[in-house]
């Protein structure tokens, strides 16, 4: 795995003479450990744009910083997962994709293209698709003991579980274990997950959505939630952690690229999405972060052992249950965060 940069924003202050447009820079709103270094450099190589890359750990961390940024021109372009596309949609935080400017649309696959979040693909290009599932390390958890979600609640894991710092993630366990949508707007649905999900606190050791391998790698955790794209990095510093998909249902997500609505370099951001779609760097991606391209070119130039990677690349039995996130509406959203705030602060 190449290592990521993570660059802060600097103000350049240039006086006199100076060739400021001629200068270009992408600034990259992106998720931790989400883009290998290798493909930033390539870029910034082949088109003279340097790339300012930065990071956030959760949509809700992403959406409040563009939301409530005086100035939103810091940012060109940014990765929310799926229903965060179409509540900043609606809120007019976007600006629409020019696909004139886009090169590579068509090599998207079809079923990851003009979903209901975004008709057409008016503001958002797929990036990486991917799922939530189960990790143990089978060194100190039986395999065979663990088929699912519920099985967190077992009272020989507690003080070992790991949970991703993810709102509607961790909800979506609580409501799966109940038989309930990972989707409802039902604020009773949402109050028995709360009330479900505290009596899972005890054995809740900690809550990682920056590196949520780690826990595992360090010790800290022995069994918990973990992206698939994580499962496969872990794997190649922990051969005993493994990715389950569990029998109530995998959380599928899509993370898309968007432009924010005053992106002061469109231009750039369009040409970072094109050259992304590239086949040859859509599998290099996907290759070295473990997650899956839903580019379809890109899938028949990966090696063997990475397209036949059940972690990256799921089978039809894995995807059963599955279940999209979706945007379930502010009112329904204001409840999941009053009671997200609730089991955070034990109150």
């Amino acid at each position: 795995m190449k290592k990521l940069v993570l660059v802060g924003m600097t103000a350049v202050v240039l006086t006199g003479c100076s060739d400021q447009e001629d200068e270009q820079v992408l600034n990259l709103y992106n998720w931790s450990e989400y883009m290998p270094q290798e493909v930033l450099d390539r870029f910034e190589e082949e088109t003279g744009i340097e790339v300012v890359y930065t990071t956030y750990d959760s949509n809700e961390a992403m959406y409040a910083r563009l939301k409530l940024l005086d100035d939103s021109s810091q940012y060109d372009l940014a990765v929310p997962s799926t229903y965060y596309v179409n509540k900043m949609r609606k809120e007019d935080l976007l600006m629409e994709i020019d696909h004139s400017q886009i090169e590579g649309f068509d090599r998207l696959d079809p079923e990851l293209v003009n979903q209901s979040f975004d008709e057409n693909n008016a503001y958002s290009v797929p990036y990486l698709w991917g799922t939530t599932g189960l990790a143990i390390d089978t060194d100190t958890v039986d395999p065979s003991a663990v088929n699912g979600w519920a099985d967190l609640w077992d009272e020989q894991y507690e003080g070992q579980v790991m949970l991703t710092n993810d709102m509607r993630e961790v909800f979506h366990v609580g409501l799966s274990v109940l038989g309930y949508s990972g989707n409802t707007r039902d604020p009773q649905e949402i109050e028995e997950a709360y009330e479900k999900l505290s009596e899972l606190m005890p054995s809740v050791r900690t809550f990682n959505s920056d590196a949520p391998r780690m826990p595992y790698l360090e010790g800290e955790t022995d069994i918990g939630m973990i992206w698939n794209g994580e499962a496969v990095m872990g794997k190649e510093d922990m051969p005993s952690l493994e990715y389950i998909y569990p029998e109530e249902g995998v959380i599928v997500w899509l993370d898309s690229f968007v432009i924010p609505k005053n992106a002061a370099n469109p231009e750039a951001a369009h040409q970072f999405i094109s050259f992304v779609l590239q086949p040859e760097i859509s599998a290099l991606i996907s290759e070295n972060i473990g997650y899956a391209t839903p580019n379809l070119a890109a899938r028949d130039m990966l090696p063997e052992e990475v397209a036949d990677n059940r972690a990256s690349y799921p089978t039809s039995e894995d995807m059963e249950n599955a279940e999209f996130q979706e945007d379930v509406g502010d009112e329904a959203m204001q409840v999941y965060n009053r009671y997200w705030e609730q089991l955070k602060t034990g109150r």
